[in-house]
């Protein structure tokens, strides 16, 4: 999250977010361990959503990368977000993939509220989540 966005995560109401390469086999413990992390800080987490990139989208090599380098998520999966954002009326959507400048800026109009990173507002992510999946060190370069 940028500095000086200024998020209170007590009494927010917010979608908890992930996107997972398909070779991340425990994607569904990591959103419920988000989930239970940010209700034990005071949040009431209205909807999970998770988007999957598998070896059909785009070969083997791309499974790691993000569908997108502004928007991290698919654009079907944006627009899915953005309704229900505005469906539960959530005050943020947080991912549990480290957020570039960019993205945060672009996922937060799409969705009309803020888009936050869960490291960046709780001071470690989930244990096995992969922070750096679509974020600024993603490889989306085809770097190691």
């Amino acid at each position: 999250m940028p500095a000086g966005t200024g998020f209170v995560l007590a009494g927010a109401d917010v979608l908890v977010a992930g996107y997972f390469s398909a070779k991340q086999k425990d994607f569904a413990a990591l959103m419920d361990a988000a989930a239970t992390a940010l209700t034990a800080r005071g949040a009431r987490v209205v909807g999970l959503i998770v988007q999957r990139r598998g070896v059909s989208n785009g070969g083997a090599g791309k499974m790691g990368l993000p569908y997108s380098s502004r928007t991290l998520m698919s654009y079907g999966k944006v627009r899915e977000v953005a309704a229900l954002c505005e469906r539960s009326g959530a005050d943020a959507v947080v991912f549990l993939n480290d957020l570039t400048p960019r993205q945060y800026v672009a996922l937060s109009r799409s969705f009309g509220c803020p888009a936050v990173s869960f490291a960046g507002i709780l001071p470690s992510a989930p244990p096995g989540a992969d922070p750096h999946l679509g974020g600024q060190d993603s490889g989306a370069t085809g770097r190691p």
